[in-house]
C-alpha cells in the first residue's frame, strides 16, 4: 500500500476514534436498564427485551431495597447453599452486583437461565434471562456477562412515560410530590412521602385496574369489603364505612378504614373505592394519618374524579 494511502488510513482512523459502545437502554416503566444484547428488542407483554422470535428472554424488575442485602449476606453465610449453583461477582456502574448461571428445562427445550441482582439505593434491580439451547453460540456465557456488567440504574422513570403505560388517563394529581409505577402498566403511586423516608407518615394513594368484578350488582358491597381486607401494609383494621355511590356517571363503592400502618406504626385512615366495568375494575386506595385526613380527602376525591380510560 502507498506511504500517503496509509497515512490517510491511519488520520481518518485516529479522527473516527474507537467504536463507542451501544447506550444503555431502559425498558418502559423501570429504574434499570443495560445494552440489550445484538438483536434483542424491548418485549411486547412483559418489561424487558426479548428475540423476534421470542425465544431468547431478558425480565427486568424491581425488587424491595432489602433483597439485594438478603442475598449478598446468605452468600457470604453460606457459599455452598446455592445447590451446586455459583453465583459470581460483576462490577457495573450501579455497584457490585451477582449472578447465576444454570442449565435448565423450559417443557421440553433444554435452556440456559441467568439471574443478576444489583443495588438500586431505594430498591433493588432483578435481570433474569433465559436463552434456548440452540441459541447459546450466539447468546453464549460470556455475551450475557457482558450484557450484566453494562447495567446502569436510573434515579426515576419520567412520569409521561410511567402514565402512557397506564390503561387509564389522570387529569389531576392532587400536588402530589412524587409518582411512580408500583407495576409497570397496572399500577401507579401519588405520595407525598418516598421511599427513604416512609410512605405512611404522609398522605398518598395507589390506583390500578383489578382484573375481576362482582357477578351480579348486589354482590358490589360483599366484594368491596372483601377486596379492602388485602390492602397491604395495614394492621389491626376496621371498617367504619361501606357504601355504593356514583363515580363519573359509573356504579362504584366507597369503603373506609381505620388502621396502623408502617414501621413506626402510624394510626391512619384509609378508603378504598371501587369504579366497576364490565370486565375489570378500578380500584383506588388512599390513606392519610389521621390527623391529616381532613386536608388529604378532598385531594383524593379530587384525582379519583379526574381519572378517565385511555
Amino acid at each position: 500500500m502507498p506511504l500517503r494511502l496509509l497515512i490517510a488510513v491511519a488520520l481518518l482512523a485516529a479522527a473516527v476514534g474507537p467504536a463507542a459502545a451501544a447506550d444503555p437502554v431502559f425498558p418502559a416503566g423501570v429504574r434499570v436498564g443495560m445494552t440489550p444484547l445484538v438483536g434483542l428488542v424491548q418485549a411486547k407483554t412483559f418489561v424487558g427485551f426479548e428475540s423476534q422470535d421470542g425465544g431468547v428472554k431478558v425480565l427486568v424488575a424491581e425488587l424491595p431495597a432489602q433483597a439485594y442485602n438478603e442475598v449478598t449476606t446468605a452468600l457470604k453465610a453460606n457459599p455452598a447453599a446455592m445447590a451446586g449453583i455459583k453465583a459470581e461477582s460483576i462490577e457495573t456502574s450501579a455497584g457490585l452486583a451477582y449472578y447465576t448461571a444454570e442449565s435448565a428445562k423450559d417443557g421440553a427445550t433444554s435452556v440456559r437461565r441467568y439471574s443478576m441482582i444489583l443495588q438500586g439505593g431505594t430498591f433493588s434491580g432483578y435481570v433474569a434471562v433465559q436463552i434456548p439451547e440452540n441459541a447459546t453460540k450466539i447468546y453464549s456465557d460470556d455475551a450475557v456477562r457482558q450484557m450484566f456488567a453494562s447495567a446502569v440504574i436510573r434515579q426515576q422513570v419520567p412520569v409521561e412515560e410511567q402514565l402512557g403505560m397506564m390503561p387509564f388517563k389522570i387529569g389531576d394529581f392532587g400536588d402530589f410530590k412524587n409518582i411512580r409505577a408500583l407495576a409497570p402498566g397496572a399500577a401507579i403511586i401519588l405520595a407525598d412521602g418516598d421511599e427513604t423516608k416512609g410512605l405512611e407518615a404522609a398522605p398518598f394513594m395507589v390506583i390500578g385496574v383489578i382484573g375481576s368484578t362482582p357477578a351480579q350488582p348486589d354482590d358490589r358491597g360483599r366484594f368491596a369489603q372483601e377486596v379492602a381486607t388485602t390492602i397491604p401494609g395495614v394492621r389491626d383494621a376496621r371498617i367504619t364505612m361501606s357504601e355504593p355511590l356514583r363515580i363519573e356517571g359509573l356504579a362504584g363503592y366507597e369503603t373506609r378504614i381505620d388502621a396502623t400502618s408502617g414501621k413506626d406504626n402510624t394510626a391512619v385512615t384509609v378508603v378504598q373505592w371501587l369504579r366497576f366495568g364490565d370486565q375489570n375494575s378500578l380500584r383506588i386506595i388512599a390513606s392519610a394519618p389521621r390527623e391529616q385526613w381532613a386536608k388529604a380527602f378532598p385531594r383524593f376525591r379530587a384525582v379519583r374524579d379526574a381519572i378517565m380510560p385511555r
